[in-house]
């Protein structure tokens, strides 16, 4: 009996009542299962209902840490529905191309996407603000509380469904550790010398470097490593030490740069067909929305020991060297930004994003940064020489 079932007044003594309803279920169930033996010739077998199959697909390749990332999404939303939800979880191109899961979304061709915003910058390039748009001082992490606490997550809501118009719900899940400024054959200590380059990133990193003299192309991470061999781009970023090695960045360019403002503060896209979600029972709902905060505590602990490893493997055994961009480049990025910001603003609900994520980081950074201590001194204390700052 469900708890929303009213059940009738007994004016009977509490015994009374209670062998009744003995009674009264032994009677039905005798009577179903003769029914049903009647019927089949066999006693009556209660069984589960076929669990709802969620079809979805992500922007990466099959072999690509990313993958790993969304599997631990998949682990989780499994166990936690007790098997009333499968995940069938599928690489890029599988169903459509890289850049497109979020048509296929809208369109229900999809139930769901594991991508990034910056993916749809194409469609409008107020995507790559939840992500890749200008950093004012705050890291992913910052910008991911920004999306949860701060407003954002109603602001993309807007975007996506009343200016776009798309049928499709988006969560944001694991703050990406600073990009890389990427890989070149040779060194690059001065914004000058950037000048020229043909070089790969997406959304408005690419307005950004492109502001800076360089000529950008919008690939997806599979197609970097080919163009570079045929001279297509001589320069290029993906995003993190693992990604970078699997898909062999370290064959084409020796030399590594960490650390960029062209995207500083990224998640994970985390993308539903509005209706299925709609359509589903309301804890399985919660368990899709609330296992992109599972994945993202999951992801943030395989992506720190596996970036860390790589890095160092890229050092030891691959020949890499491993740099920081220079201050003279990242001043050149932070002055870019300056003249792009006034362009965006034009449009707004771009002014309206952007206002609201310098509201939040000039409170929350000050916080951030008054509060932290020089992690870089005490490194240095315990494993001396090892940053070459």
């Amino acid at each position: 009996m469900s708890d929303t079932t009213k059940k009738p007044e007994v004016a009977s003594s509490a015994p009374e009542a209670s062998g009744r309803r003995k009674f009264l279920k032994g009677g039905l169930a005798a009577a179903a299962a003769g029914v049903t033996a009647g019927i089949t010739g066999a006693p009556a077998v209660v069984t589960a209902a076929a669990p709802k199959v969620v079809k979805m697909q992500t922007s990466w390749p099959a072999a690509d840490i990313w993958m790993d990332f969304a599997r631990q999404y998949v682990e989780r939303v499994e166990k936690m529905s007790g098997g009333r939800l499968k995940i069938d979880l599928l690489p890029a191109g599988a169903v459509v191309k890289a850049f497109q899961v979020m048509d296929a979304v809208n369109d229900g061709v999809l139930d769901a996407a594991h991508s990034v915003p910056v993916y749809w910058y194409g469609k409008n390039k107020a995507a790559s603000l939840f992500g890749t748009g200008p950093v004012f001082g705050g890291s992913a992490t910052t910008m991911l509380a920004w999306f949860n606490g701060g407003g954002g997550r109603e602001l993309y809501r807007e975007l996506t469904q009343d200016i776009m118009g798309l049928n499709v719900i988006g969560l944001l899940g694991f703050p990406m550790p600073a990009q890389p400024f990427g890989w070149f054959k040779g060194e690059v200590t001065k914004a000058d010398q950037l000048k020229g380059f043909k070089y790969r990133t997406v959304g408005l990193a690419a307005d950004l470097l492109q502001r800076m003299g360089m000529s950008v192309a919008q690939l997806p991470g599979g197609e970097i490593v080919p163009a570079m061999e045929r001279g297509v781009i001589d320069a290029f970023e993906f995003n993190n030490p693992s990604s970078d090695r699997r898909f062999g960045a370290q064959d084409v360019a020796k030399n590594y740069y960490l650390s960029s403002y062209h995207q500083a503060s990224e998640s994970f896209e985390f993308l539903f067909n509005k209706d299925f979600m709609e359509d589903l029972e309301p804890d399985l709902r919660a368990i899709l929305e609330h296992g992109v905060e599972a994945a993202s505590t999951a992801n943030t602990a395989i992506a720190m020991d596996n970036y860390s490893k790589d890095l160092m493997e890229l050092q030891a055994d691959e020949g890499v060297t491993v740099h920081r961009t220079s201050k003279d480049i990242l001043g050149a990025q932070i002055k870019a930004w300056d003249e792009i910001i006034p362009t965006l603003e034009k449009d707004a609900f771009m002014k309206k994003v952007l206002d609201s994520q310098r509201a939040w980081v000039e409170r929350v950074v000050f916080y951030e940064l008054m509060n932290s201590p020089d992690y870089a001194l005490a490194y240095d204390h315990y494993f001396p020489g090892k940053l070459k700052l």
